[in-house]
Order: C-alpha cells, then structure tokens, then sequence
C-alpha cells in the first residue's frame, strides 16, 4: 500500500527541481514507512513513492522498482492478493526472485507476460510502468476501482498521482470547479461519471482501465476489465452457485489476511462484514472491531458482540461521539479532495484511528456486497424500465430531485439494460461502477489511508465481482409471499455450516444516515452547519441555495416546500457543509499542504 505519484513530459519541458518531491510528501500518510524516487530525464519520465510496508517488510520491496537487465521501472499503490499463485507461475518458468512481496511479482510479471499481466492480477491496485524499450509508459487501475488514479494535463506533460490533493505543488495549477461534476455531487452526493473528478482539467482512471503515454501525452486508452454479462438462470442451480461463491470467499479471504503486520476486520454486525468475519475466524484467531454513536439511533455493537461471540473473535468497540465528528470535519476536510459526500467518512476515520493506535495496520471491511449482490430496495424493478421508471430511478438517486441530471443517468442506464437483458443488472452496474468506485470505496480508501491503514474489501476482489454480475437475478432476489429476499446468495453462503447465527443471517438491511440525524436532532451539530452552510460569501448562495438552508435551519420539516421532504434537506445540506469546508482548500492557487495535512 502506498501513494504514487509520477510525471510524463516532453524532453524539453522539464519541471522545476523539488516538485516531484514536494508532491510525494503531500501524500505521506499513505506511506509513512519508506519513499523513493525514479528519474529518466531524457526520456522525460519521473516517478515518486510512498511506502506503507504491509507485505515483506524490507527494502527488498522498496519501490520505485527497476529491473536492471531491462530498465523497466514501476510504482504501484495496492495489494495483489493473488501473488503468492503467480509467484509460483514464474518460477516455474524460470523466473528468479529475490524478495517475498507482490511488487516484484507484478515487475516480473509484467516483463513476462506484458501488459496482459493485467489480466492474471487479483487485487486492488494503481500501477504506473515505464518501458523504457518501448518509450511507452502504463497507468492501470484495478477492475473494481478500489484504488484511484487521477491525472492532471499541465503544458508540455501530464502528471498523475494516487490523490487530487499532490497537484496542488504543479507550478501554475489553479484549483477550479468543473461545473457539471458540482451539479452531481449535489443531487448524488458524489461525480458518479467515470472519468471527471471535483476540479477542471483533473481526471481519473476508470475502474479497469489502461493508459499509455508516450512524450507527455496519452495515446491510447482501453478498458482491460468489462463486467461480465448474467448467465442464463438454467445454467446452474441456486446450490450450485452457492456452494461455487463459499468456495471463492473462503479463497478470497484467506488471500486478504496474508500480511507481515496485524490485521483485524471492522464488524457491524450486518450480513455483510459477519460473514466475512466467521470465514475469516476459521483461518485463526481474529480481531475485530465494531463502532457505536453516542446520542444518535444508529447502533449495532449488539449484533456485532453476537456475531463475536458466535465466531469466537477477540472483539473491540469504539463509541464515537457528535462532537468528536464535527472537531474532525474541521480538521480534516483536507482528506476530502475528489469531493464526496458519503455520511461514514468521517466517523470511519475515526475508527481507523483507532484501529492504528491498537497496532492494527490492515483491516478488512464489507464494501461493494450490497451493490454487487443486491441488497438495496432500488434493486426492486421491473424487469425492464422505460422512460418513466428510469426517471422514477433516477429520483430515487438524486438527492435534489430537479432532473437536471436524467439525461446523463438515461445515457448511461439505457444501454446497460439492453446489454444485460433487465434493469436489475442495469442497476448492478449502476451501483457497481458508478456509486461504488465514486462513493463508498472513496471512503474506504481516504478514510484508511489518512490514518496510514490498509483497508481491503474482498467484496470487491476482481472474481467475486465477476461472479455476482455473472449471476442471474433469481439468485440475488426473489420475492415470495410479497417479502423480499436481498442478497440471496450470501443469506445462502452464510446458512451453510453454520457459518452465522439465524438472527444474523435473516437481518434486514440497516442504513440510518448518522450525519443527517445529527443534523436533524443534534441543537450544537446543526448550529455548526447552519453558521456554516449561511456564512456571508459562502457558495451556498453563490448556487442559489440559501433560501432553501435557511428554511431548513430555522424551520425543520415544517419549512420546506412539497416535495422536498425533509430527508432530502438534510442530505443537501450535509453536502453543502462537506463542500464549504473543502474549499477553501482546493479552490485557488496557493498550496495549502501545511493547512490540515492528513
């Protein structure tokens, strides 16, 4: 796990001396443990690490990494959790190895099988390769998107690194906001379209996608992952694909607890992070840790301590507390870069804290179950949606509700649906490749990596991904007797060997918003917001939208107008406040690395 960063220019565009450096030490909460630089000026290539050691703890595994017969140099943030199979595939090929990390693994792989060697990696990862055989440099990020890569087009070069925040040290960079990406994040609370990002003239990799640049300039793009296509229902029976999704779980965690450091896992006690812990407690003994409010509706410490008990865990609890949150949305509004409004973010942080003051460096968490394998009401469509239901839909998404937005939500739910046969896997890919890589796992990733934690979701492994798409709807809901049943093959994985009490297993969904009933409920943490969110100057009046926050404040449910009801309100007002507080450090041009580091 690390923080890259990197440059690619025209040979006679040079950037000035220190900035490299000056943008790999702005990351250095994602690697605290060890740095390195790699330079070619002539070829105009610089690349700069920051190491969290979690596999192999010794310089063996320092990067930037270079093979000295070839030349070829690579930085990579991540974990490839397959690595110890692939090792195994080169050595018997003859390939010799001198570390016992994955980053040599994925160096040599590279050189062995090229840039398909995407293709054989299970992991979550951003990479960034440079051939010099080839003149030829690779960015790559990981299928599901756990890891970001984003990109910055600068006169005569692009730069790139795993945070928004490092291009804040390229000279002449301005922070501006892309207009179209603001209107997203306050209808969806997130830029739920692939490539943009917060600021104008930054992007972002893809989930799954490849980039070459040659002399400072991209020049060819491809998407080396593309989600499956559901198989046809008759193919396998529900116990077939069931006991198939045990088999790959149990591989795919034991994968995931493979580290030279401590490891515990963040139980809720939902279905989700409970069946991944009682998989997890068959390898041996496990930590894990569940987190409460204070003063607010939203806790499962109950359903957590059953579930420890029940697996035999070393089980912790964290109480996090309203002010707690506001003191650290003040102090660190700078991990919110790429802005996003995910309610856990803060209170995540929090827990990652905690889990690092515990000496645990990795955790594992339950992200990408509920979008991969159903488990929201949304996923409840008909079999095919028309214009009307996609609207519908799309309110069910857009916090606002203007439809401002339902055409480019159309533009992309359309094709998806008749590519995959129904509207139920049009949504999958929805929550999968829109709200997954530009929400949650943005939480899980600035969260844990503010706090210099390794977080690993095996929900969100490239084969599991690809066996919940592959899998047809019958297998993730059905209905029956007029009650419905998410996440179908999990309840199913999680009945078998007694994995999970019947309580667990049978627990309906639970998503109370904690940020929004604080908002709603709590007198000091609304008059934060309100003295916020109303500051003469702030942008809130700018968009247009303090006559709608100022009836919220002073009125609650009473002062809004039909339809807005007053859960929109909250969630728009919660953005808002992210958004005043983001700011002032992103939006402008003098660097602002020493204000709220992480």
């Amino acid at each position: 796990m690390c923080g890259l960063v990197g440059w690619s220019w025209l040979p006679a565009a040079q950037p000035p001396v220190g900035v490299l450096e000056a943008m790999a030490a702005s990351l250095r909460h994602r690697g605290p443990d060890d740095e390195g630089v790699f330079r070619a000026p002539a070829a105009g290539i610089a690349l700069a690490h920051r190491r969290l050691s979690i596999i192999d703890l010794s310089q063996g595994s320092h990067q930037p990494m270079v093979d000295a017969a070839s030349g070829v140099a690579l930085v990579f943030n991540g974990e490839i959790y397959n690595f110890q199979a692939l090792r195994r595939s080169l050595q018997a090929a003859g390939v010799s190895l001198r570390s016992s990390g994955d980053t040599e693994v994925l160096l040599q792989g590279y050189l062995q099988w090229g840039i398909d060697c995407l293709h054989r990696l299970a992991g979550m990862f951003a990479v960034a390769i440079w051939d010099p055989r080839s003149g030829e440099l690779h960015l790559a990020r990981d299928a599901m998107g756990m890891k970001p890569l984003y990109l910055c087009a600068q006169a005569g070069g692009v730069a790139f690194a795993s945070e928004l925040k490092a291009f804040r040290h390229l000279p002449g960079f301005v922070g501006r906001p892309d207009r179209d990406s603001l209107q997203q994040y306050l209808e969806f609370g997130y830029v739920f379209e692939a490539g943009r990002t917060m600021l104008d003239g930054v992007s972002r990799l893809a989930p799954g996608e490849h980039l070459i640049l040659r002399e400072g300039r991209i020049v060819a793009r491809r998407a080396w992952f593309v989600p499956p296509d559901p198989e046809p229902a008759e193919l396998q029976s529900h116990a077939q694909r069931t006991e198939a999704l045990r088999e790959l779980l149990e591989q795919v965690v034991a994968e995931h607890l493979i580290a030279d450091v401590p490891v515990g896992l963040l139980l809720s006690g939902g279905l989700d992070s409970s069946l991944l812990a009682a998989l997890a407690a068959r390898r041996g003994p496990l930590t894990t840790i569940s987190m409460g409010f204070a003063r607010s509706a939203v806790d499962e410490r109950a359903h957590a301590r059953r579930v420890a008990e029940h697996i035999g865990s070393d089980h912790h609890e964290v109480l996090i507390t309203p002010e707690e949150i506001r003191s650290e949305i003040l102090s660190g509004a700078w991990v919110f870069d790429d802005l996003f409004a995910d309610w856990g973010t803060i209170s995540t942080r929090l827990l990652y804290r905690r889990c690092r003051t515990m000496g645990i460096k990795v955790v594992l968490v339950g992200e990408g179950a509920d979008e991969l394998f159903g488990g929201y009401d949304r996923f409840r469509v008909p079999h095919h949606l028309g214009r009307l239901g996609l609207f519908q839909l799309y309110r069910a998404y857009a916090g606002r509700r203007h439809g401002r937005l339902f055409g480019a939500f159309r533009r992309l739910m359309e094709p998806w649906q008749e590519q995959t046969g129904d509207a139920f896997h049009a949504v999958q890919r929805f929550e999968s490749r829109c709200q997954l890589p530009g929400n949650y796992v943005m939480k899980v990733d600035k969260a844990s990596m503010a706090e210099s934690v390794e977080a690993r979701a095996p929900y969100l492994d490239r084969r599991v991904a690809a066996a919940a798409f592959r899998s047809p709807r019958r297998d993730l809901l059905v209905e029956e007797g007029g009650r419905w049943e998410h996440k179908r093959l999990l309840r199913s994985v999680s009945a078998s060997g007694d994995l999970l009490p019947a309580e667990i297993r049978e627990r309906t969904k639970f998503g109370a918003p904690l940020a929004g009933s604080w908002m709603d409920e709590d007198p000091s943490f609304r008059a934060f917001a309100a003295e916020t969110i109303l500051a003469e100057g702030s942008l809130s009046g700018e968009l247009g939208l303090r006559p709608v926050m100022e009836a919220y404040f002073r009125r609650g449910r009473s002062g809004q107008p039909w339809p807005l009801p007053i859960s929109v309100a909250s969630h728009l007002a919660w953005r808002l406040l992210l958004l005043e507080l983001w700011a002032p450090h992103y939006l402008g041009s003098a660097p602002r690395a020493a204000q709220g580091a992480a």
